[in-house]
């Protein structure tokens, strides 16, 4: 259940999407965000509107023909996902996210302890030699 304190943090009533960036997210994101290519013009779409359409369509699930006209264009927004995707962009902006998101409830970078779930799944009716639980190999039947 919500505690009435924390209703303020989480209340997003006051963007324009529910899935739009705060300032505050935004300040954490903005720096890992790369200078636009050399020698070319100056870039002219605004990054923090195109993460905006980013998580927009992460968010609803919608399909990129439907992306809000107030967001830059769908193939815009398309082609940084790619980009970023590729030049390891995503992947620090995740990272720092995850460092913040740690250092906020006090706890370490990274963790101490791992859960490994495994689910028990049928095995193919064919196939090569199979591991027994005491790990000695058995042919398959």
């Amino acid at each position: 259940m919500w505690a009435e304190e924390n209703r303020p943090i989480y209340n997003r009533d006051h963007l324009r999407y529910p899935s739009d960036l705060t300032d505050e997210e935004w300040s954490l994101i903005e720096p890992l965000i790369p200078p636009a290519k050399p020698g070319g013009g100056k870039r002219r779409t605004n990054m923090r509107e195109l993460i905006n359409g980013l998580l927009y369509i992460l968010s609803t699930g919608c399909q990129w023909r439907y992306l809000p006209k107030d967001f830059p264009p769908k193939s815009t927004v398309h082609y940084y996902l790619g980009r970023w995707h590729e030049d390891g962009t995503l992947d620090k902006i995740h990272h720092t996210l995850y460092v913040h998101c740690r250092e906020q409830a006090n706890r370490k970078v990274s963790p101490t302890a791992c859960i490994i779930d495994s689910q028990s799944v049928k095995s193919a009716e064919k196939g090569g030699p199979i591991l027994t639980p005491l790990g000695t190999m058995q042919a398959r039947k």
